[in-house]
């Protein structure tokens, strides 16, 4: 029997290119490898519903080691590679054992960014990205009545609302001036940093973090730049996170602040194909795009699948991502940099609405707070190339869904 595909890592995406080769016909082996000891899990709720207490671990698993048996998917947990030859199609690992492959998936997702402080090997100091890191959050947080944040993205803040939620005192340190800046406008950040604050949360801006202050091996606050201190029993990390292309780098793919993918997820190296967050997409105008969202790893994992197989699969699906919040779910669809202008649809005072992000009359992105169904609309008329004219947008009473009912214009030749 030939070598198998192998999948290095089993994460969301390693485990959706597993199944779709089964799925798509491919007969021969597949081994799937995942350096953490648990079955492949779901990560977003690891900052919401399960450190919240409202998820039991058990509900983590996306597949039983018996579901993958039963599908002819070889998993071993605890496995991590050491090194890659692309040119002898082998895999060494840490124990020394080598491996060969006929065809290779890299889904070694990223890692948290380190903590670059005095002070961040304390006892008491966490990033949040694994099950193992929310076990151990999950001790702390018990234990703890004071919380200290670094970082006011998504994550720190689905935890800060966690930690308040718990009748914790809360501070999130942000060294930006505005809340989320990465990902959310302006009216977006002012809406949320409100919410904190309502819910008792200190939120602090424009700040720098100097230092974790300790005795005895233990955290016990944190120091900022401009003298100010502030007491922590615990401190949660989220100021980011790193692709882990270090393997791929190693063996001469290419690598540019994660592995360079095409939309078929083809990585530079022949038979070797890379999906979710350890990949980077090369623009047309030369920037790059690293998308971390459960459907671009699942949508990148299935052509990841295809590519291996010699089939073509575009990823071409809008990107789409959530945040829970409070008693606030956030939903946002498309990429609004480059957006010249934004409409309201709903009411914030109420915590139900919509901003509708357009260059000129062009929609390209939609964030929903509260307001599922215009999320699940908005998805649908980006992926339909549909744009309501903005004065629609913000008229409640208008059906969106008319839109998607119009004829496409035609194309002008």
């Amino acid at each position: 029997m030939g070598a198998p595909i192998v999948i290095v890592g089993a994460g969301q995406s390693g485990l959706q290119v597993a199944e779709s080769l089964r799925s798509e016909g491919w007969e021969g082996g597949i081994l799937l490898l995942g350096e953490e000891a648990v079955p492949p899990y779901h990560r977003p709720p690891l900052s919401k519903a399960y450190l919240a207490g409202k998820a039991e671990e058990a509900q983590l698993f996306i597949r039983s080691p018996e579901a993958l048996a039963k599908k002819r998917i070889d998993f071993r947990p605890g496995s991590r590679v050491a090194a890659l030859d692309i040119a002898r199609q082998t895999l060494t690992l840490a124990d020394g054992s080598q491996l060969d492959y006929e065809g290779l998936a890299l889904a070694t997702g990223a890692r948290n960014r380190a903590l670059p402080l005095p002070g961040a090997e304390l006892d008491g100091v966490f990033g949040l990205r694994t099950l193992d890191d929310t076990r151990r959050i999950a001790e702390a947080l018990a234990a703890t009545e004071a919380v200290v944040v670094i970082g006011g993205g998504f994550i720190g803040l689905e935890f800060a609302a966690v930690a308040a939620a718990q009748g914790k005192r809360v501070t999130v340190l942000e060294a930006a001036e505005r809340l989320m800046a990465r990902a959310v406008p302006p009216a977006l950040s002012d809406f949320y940093l409100a919410l904190h604050r309502a819910h008792g949360v200190r939120v602090e801006l424009g700040v720098s973090v100097a230092a974790v202050l300790g005795e005895q091996g233990r955290a016990h606050g944190v120091r900022c730049a401009d003298g100010r201190e502030f007491e922590a029993g615990l401190v949660v990390a989220g100021i980011g996170v790193l692709p882990n292309d270090e393997l791929a780098a190693a063996a001469g793919i290419a690598c540019d602040r994660g592995i360079l993918v095409d939309a078929c997820s083809r990585t530079s190296a022949p038979n070797v194909v890379a999906s979710g967050d350890c990949t980077v997409t090369r623009l047309e105008d030369g920037s790059l795009r690293r998308l971390e969202s459960v459907q671009a790893a699942v949508e990148q994992g299935k052509s990841a699948a295809a590519a291996l197989l010699g089939r073509e699969r575009p990823f071409s699906a809008r990107p789409w991502f959530w945040s829970d919040q409070y008693e606030v779910k956030l939903q946002m669809a498309g990429l609004a940099a480059g957006a010249d202008r934004s409409v309201l649809r709903g009411s914030q005072e109420a915590h139900a609405f919509s901003l509708f992000h357009y260059r000129g009359e062009q929609l390209l992105a939609v964030d929903s707070l509260n307001q599922p169904q215009v999320h699940m609309l908005a998805r649908r008329m980006l992926d339909a190339g549909r744009s309501p004219t903005p004065a629609q947008a913000a008229d409640s009473g208008f059906e969106l869904n008319t839109v998607l009912a119009t004829p496409a214009p035609a194309m002008s030749s």
